[in-house]
């Protein structure tokens, strides 16, 4: 078949996530197959191929190929991970799953607005900092208990959990302390407000998915190891 190295790609990931996850005594992570360096073609055999969780960092195009999964029948559980504008929530509002960077209260109130509009809840993850770079989004650390109660009180977002990217490192090991300090934050905003029955970590690539689990996250968003030939 000439899409079979996407079904060995993505079974081949879920070995490696179940045995990360075995070695250190935690339940596999869920894993968000990131579409964006995939075609058409092979985002549908990557869905035949049992991925039930599809990211994109662009909502237009999650939406679009989110039409394109269900015009086959198929069913998938969409996830906007990337920085999401106020004008593009709309888009995905209907069936987005998760949208894993809630970094500002504008957003938060355009999300509630047409989580309203729809008459469902949005279920969220404030995205963190954890590097504290001034030249990208997220939360400080710091300023994430004030964040959360800010929009805590938006009745048709729902809170999930916490979602980090870390800085660009060159190695997993370097980005540990970042993936450790989210984790330890993750644990105390959910021993204190609550992040319902399925609280969510979302932190992992490709390329720091193994050190991500040893650290505790829940999600891990892996792309570009699903499409090599």
């Amino acid at each position: 078949m000439m899409y079979d190295y996407i079904k060995r790609n993505y079974e081949c990931l879920c070995d490696e996530l179940a045995s990360v996850a075995s070695r250190v005594g935690v339940k596999t992570p869920t894993l968000v197959s990131v579409t964006k360096s995939g075609s058409d073609e092979e985002l549908m055999a990557l869905v035949r191929a049992g991925a039930l969780d599809i990211g994109e960092n662009r909502p237009q195009e999650l939406r679009r190929r989110l039409d394109l999964i269900t015009s086959s029948g198929l069913s998938v559980r969409a996830h906007e991970i990337g920085s999401l504008q106020t004008n593009k929530v709309r888009l995905i509002a209907p069936d987005v799953t998760l949208i894993h960077s809630l970094d500002r209260l504008s957003l938060a109130e355009k999300i509630n607005a047409e989580a309203t509009r729809l008459g469902r809840k949005i279920p969220v993850l404030l995205e963190i900092n954890s590097a504290c770079e001034e030249q990208k989004g997220g939360i400080f650390p710091e300023d994430a208990c004030a964040f959360y109660e800010s929009v805590a009180g938006l009745g048709a977002i729902e809170i999930r959990g916490l979602m980090t990217m870390g800085p660009v490192c060159d190695t997993g090991e370097e980005i540990r302390p970042y993936f450790r300090l989210t984790k330890k934050l993750f644990d105390e905003m959910n021993e204190r407000y609550g992040f319902g029955d399925e609280p969510v970590l979302s932190m992992g690539m490709s390329d720091s998915y193994s050190v991500a689990i040893e650290e505790g996250s829940t999600l891990v968003r892996v792309g570009r190891r699903l499409f090599v030939k």
